[in-house]
């Protein structure tokens, strides 16, 4: 039985869907993999709390007793065993201050395996913010410098250069230095790896199937719907449920879809994101050289904000919808990227994009244009994602 000592850092909903899936998948894990995963340490934003790792009868962190006690409202640094347990209580509360020195101090002398990154998504210093809307998270960290971002980033950083495998769910890590990362990823021997499937359409394996299925080809486009929030927006606009982009925001923030700050979202940015890790990680030979990645400066980014219910049903009497579509282009080794509302016939396939759903298009020399959808309300997918980049790293 392989044991993987592992960190949770985010306790947000990816993260707490993450725990469920362990703990309701640990038998099937131990029987099939002959892997278990122990959780030792946990943060929020109130700080870091780590098991008594010494203990030889602990499992670690109780993943749904710590799941419902996030959902009861609580602090994770306020966390503490059932009752029932004979167990001590876990060992270190730290404020966020202390985060990253804790985590450094379990990578070298507890020998923490790996760690789930699901933090909120805001970039940093380290990317050129002069496109980004004033009033966006992105914008905030990046001019005071306290983002959330940056501390994962650091704990990124020191992660891989220590040996220890980093899954991101939270994209902002390589928005701001994917670069760097994959250089430590590449350099930090066996065990340091960076994968990051969730950052990308939650359960729809995009950079999978760019990677390995598409081995040995060159894929030239890809265009795709990447925002489920949005995407719902424009359908709440075109079937009359709601009347305004606003109204349809505080539904999908109501079904917890959408952040409290949607922004990202409506203003095109969440998927220019993740144009930029599709583009860095299938299209781009970044393995070679990471010289020739794109930032996010690199992208022509318009949201969603101005289009009216009005122009939606103009275009619906001409058998067409409006969609968030995300396109690149590489020719020439030349790269051409924008995130943008488009007018698409509806029989098509981004088209038929709908409501909760997300979907890509990738065309290549030589397998062709296929094409991807998944249907995502609930961040279940994005987890189970992040699990499977688990799977793929220890077995």
């Amino acid at each position: 039985m392989i044991e993987i000592k592992t960190a949770i850092l985010g306790c947000g909903s990816v993260n707490k869907n993450l725990l469920k899936i362990l703990a309701n998948k640990e038998d099937y894990l131990a029987e099939k993999y002959g892997i278990a995963f122990k959780i030792i340490a946990a943060t929020d934003t109130s700080g870091i709390i780590v098991d008594s790792i010494n203990d030889s009868d602990s499992k670690g962190l109780d993943p749904i007793a710590l799941v419902d006690h996030k959902n009861s409202g609580g602090k994770v640094i306020d966390f503490l065993r059932p009752a029932s347990s004979s167990l001590s209580i876990p060992k270190i509360r730290g404020d966020s201050a202390s985060v990253v020195d804790i985590i450094h101090r379990l990578i070298v002398d507890d020998g923490l395996d790996l760690i789930f990154e699901a933090t909120t998504c805001c970039v940093g210093t380290t990317t050129t913010t002069e496109q980004l809307p004033t009033n966006s998270s992105i914008q905030h960290s990046a001019n005071d410098g306290s983002s959330s971002s940056s501390e994962a980033l650091k704990i990124c950083c020191m992660a891989l250069s220590l040996g220890v495998s980093v899954i991101l769910a939270n994209k902002g890590p390589l928005v701001q230095a994917m670069d760097d990362l994959l250089k430590l990823a590449q350099t930090s021997g066996k065990r340091g790896r960076l994968e990051y499937s969730a950052t990308v359409c939650g359960g729809l394996p995009i950079l999978n199937i760019g990677k390995r299925d598409m081995i040995g080809g060159e894929i030239t486009k890809v265009r795709g719907v990447f925002n489920a929030t949005s995407n719902f927006v424009i359908d709440a606009l075109a079937d009359g449920s709601c009347s305004c982009i606003q109204e349809a925001i505080e539904i999908a923030q109501k079904v917890g879809a959408a952040e409290a700050d949607p922004s990202l979202d409506i203003g095109g940015w969440d998927t220019a994101f993740k144009l930029l890790i599709i583009v860095n990680t299938i299209m781009l030979n970044t393995n070679a050289n990471t010289n020739n990645m794109i930032k996010l400066q690199d992208i022509s980014v318009e949201g969603i904000d101005h289009i009216t219910k009005e122009m939606i049903q103009t275009q619906a009497k001409e058998g067409k919808v409006i969609k968030l579509v995300a396109t690149a282009t590489t020719k020439h080794n030349n790269t051409t990227c924008s995130v943008r509302p488009m007018d698409i016939a509806a029989d098509t396939f981004l088209g038929s994009i709908s409501g909760w759903e997300m979907g890509i298009e990738i065309c290549s020399d030589i397998y062709g244009i296929s094409c991807y959808k998944l249907f995502e309300k609930e961040p279940i997918p994005t987890a189970a994602s992040m699990m499977r980049d688990a799977l793929n790293i220890f077995l």
